[in-house]
Parts: C-alpha cells; sequence; structure tokens
C-alpha cells in the first residue's frame, strides 16, 4: 500500500492478494481492505463485483475456465463446455460459476483467453490448454482431481 500515491490506488493490487491467498474475496475481507485503504466498504464491493477474476463465493479447488469468444466458439467451445460440465455433473446451461459438490472443481465460460488460433482453449487455475478435444480435457480433469 505505501508504494502507491493514494491508499485508493491499492485496492485492486490488495483484493487480487487477498484472492491470491484465500480463494475468494468474502465479505469480511472486503470490509477490512477498505478499512485498510480508508475507503467505503462499498467501494471495495463495486470492484470484487465489476470485476470478473474476483470471487465472492470460494471457486473450488480448480477453476476450469472455457474460452467461448468467436474463434474458440467456431472450433467448438460449448461442446468442450458442455462435455466437461457433464463428466462434474453440472448442469452445462446454468450462468456462472458453477462448482461441484465436493468443491473439487468450480466450472465457468471465460471471454478471450487470447490464443484464438489454437482453439477450444481451456484454462484449469493458471494453467493453460489449447486444441483440446473432449478426450483431451478428460485427461487433464483426471490431473487435477488426483
Amino acid at each position: 500500500v505505501k508504494n502507491y500515491p493514494e491508499k485508493r490506488s491499492a485496492a485492486l493490487m490488495v483484493l487480487h492478494a487477498l484472492q491470491e491467498e484465500f480463494g475468494h474475496i468474502s465479505l469480511e475481507a472486503e470490509q477490512w481492505a477498505a478499512a485498510r485503504l480508508n475507503l467505503q466498504p462499498i467501494n471495495i464491493h463495486e470492484l470484487v463485483t465489476f470485476y470478473p477474476m474476483l470471487r465472492e463465493h470460494d471457486p473450488g479447488k480448480t477453476v476450469v475456465r472455457v474460452c467461448r469468444t468467436l474463434s474458440c466458439a467456431l472450433a467448438g467451445s460449448a461442446r468442450l463446455h458442455r462435455h466437461i460440465c457433464q463428466r462434474l455433473g453440472l448442469e452445462a446451461d446454468a450462468p456462472g460459476l458453477q462448482r461441484t459438490k465436493d468443491g473439487r472443481f468450480g466450472v465457468e465460460y471465460a471471454e478471450c483467453l487470447a490464443s484464438c488460433g489454437t482453439g477450444p482453449v481451456m484454462m484449469c487455475n493458471d494453467d493453460f490448454y489449447e486444441n483440446i478435444s473432449n478426450d483431451g480435457a478428460d485427461e487433464i480433469l483426471e490431473k487435477y482431481d488426483e
């Protein structure tokens, strides 16, 4: 916080650090950040709810993101997303992040993952995978299920 000219400038960095430590940003963490940065809690909550990579709830141990922008959609990302959801017992058409009951996986669509020529593309936590088939997704998920 001391590296920023104004405390409020550090808000996103503080939120990223909280999420990295706890996996999500709870209401208590929002209040802590607001107090630390001399902001109102609503100012922090607005950031958490605006940015899609910030999470209010535990997304699961392994977060699977499937790109859904045009090039990946044309390469079959909807089919891939449906397959992953079916394999994990989740509803493919539900909006937002879906989490398995045991908390092992969270699955969601993502906007462009910046590999438009190699779709469909998915991420598992911070690991990036390209040209993913249903069988390839199964192998990847098995690796994270250990």
